[in-house]
């Protein structure tokens, strides 16, 4: 998907308004709405409940196989980008899967988005504006067979007269406040990134001295960026021989000369990007080691789930493991894959709940006026 999906749509007349006026319920108006909705879930026969992100960038699958992206791709509409296929029996190009103005919604999607807007007793239209046709039009398709809308959304929309409850509040607290009246859990969200260090070696003239090079690059394509990665400083085990190096830019790379007897440790510390959970991690390399066996599928999935379950755990970020380890000899490179956890998050209704105690107990509502003024300077992070 692309991050800068906005700045690259062509341009076309008559979309629908953007930056529309944001509006927020006050503490107390948002805790009776949440209340209401998860009553309203409650009800739902059988739970047959339809949750409906209705985004409009709408995915096609990409030949046989999709590919999930950390950093902006550089295409929309369908285009071929500048990577290929892994497989080695196709190597064709990849194609982005992020559509433009004209292109046609999936039918693989769209028919079964339309079946279960017929079927469900109860849809949520969560963070849309609804004004993009065709996709805008299928919670309609819900009220047909008796179904309720519900829309949450800061913003108003064309649909708001066909919904049974309009919640003017942030996804995430609203259905943090849903899960905990119905009293259940949501799942701590562990983002979990990949990176490959590539170590290449070869021999001087005289075999006295290792001319080797160090690359820390994504696991997608050499040249692709790390976009959690704001500078790595290199450090050595024996720091009184070899001199420490801090490299800012994208690629990562450090060439170096070392006696081919010598074996010590390179001591790599990641400083990630504004957004993650921690400030950085670090990871060490045995250097001078000899071939090493590659990790089996079954090894990568077990060890990515004892990173996942320990990161919930100590309820922190930074935690790193090796998944895969491969060697190739000519020239003699050795590429290890780590899995590095940089961002938990837990869903809590506890700053919510404290809200409404702080609004009911305010008698001249200035405590909600002053909160709902400074919401509206916060931008919607849906």
């Amino acid at each position: 998907m692309s991050l800068g999906y906005a700045e690259k749509l062509s341009f076309i007349e008559d979309v629908g308004k953007v930056g529309m006026t944001e509006f927020f319920d006050s503490s107390y108006v948002l805790q009776e709405k949440i209340e209401r909705l998860a009553k309203m879930i409650q009800k739902v026969q059988e739970y047959q409940l339809l949750v409906a992100y209705l985004i409009f960038e709408a995915l096609r699958e990409s030949g046989h196989c999709r590919y999930l992206r950390d950093f902006e791709v550089e295409t929309i509409g369908l285009k071929e980008t500048s990577r290929r296929c892994t497989d080695v029996k196709c190597g064709a190009k990849l194609r982005d899967t992020v559509l433009d103005w004209e292109d046609a919604l999936p039918p693989k999607e769209m028919l079964p988005a339309e079946k279960h807007c017929r079927m469900a007793d109860l849809l949520l239209c969560l963070g849309t504006s609804l004004q993009i046709t065709p996709a805008c039009n299928l919670p309609l398709k819900c009220l047909r067979g008796g179904g309720k809308i519900v829309i949450v959304n800061l913003q108003k929309t064309p649909k708001d007269k066909n919904a049974c409850l309009v919640i003017h509040g942030f996804v995430d607290k609203v259905i943090a406040g849903v899960m905990d009246f119905l009293s259940m859990q949501i799942p701590p969200y562990v983002r979990i990134d990949l990176l490959q260090i590539i170590i290449t070696r070869s021999l001087s003239a005289d075999k006295k001295f290792v001319n080797w090079t160090l690359r820390v690059a994504s696991v997608h394509a050499l040249k692709a960026p790390l976009p959690f990665i704001k500078s790595i400083e290199v450090s050595f085990s024996d720091e009184h021989k070899y001199k420490a190096a801090v490299l800012h830019e994208q690629p990562f790379n450090l060439k170096r000369r070392t006696v081919t007897t010598e074996a010590f440790e390179i001591l790599l510390k990641l400083n990630f990007s504004d957004g993650c959970g921690c400030l950085c991690t670090q990871i060490n390399i045995p250097f001078g080691f000899k071939g090493l066996n590659d990790c089996s599928k079954h090894d990568k999935d077990s060890a990515i789930q004892d990173l996942r379950e320990k990161a919930i755990q100590d309820s922190c970020c930074g935690q790193n493991v090796v998944i895969e380890r491969k060697t190739i000899s000519v020239p003699k490179t050795e590429f290890t894959v780590h899995a590095v956890v940089t961002n938990i998050k837990s869903f809590e209704s506890d700053s919510l709940n404290n809200d409404v105690k702080i609004a009911k107990g305010s008698m001249n509502g200035s405590e909600t006026s002053r909160k709902r003024s400074k919401g509206r300077k916060r931008k919607s992070r849906f």
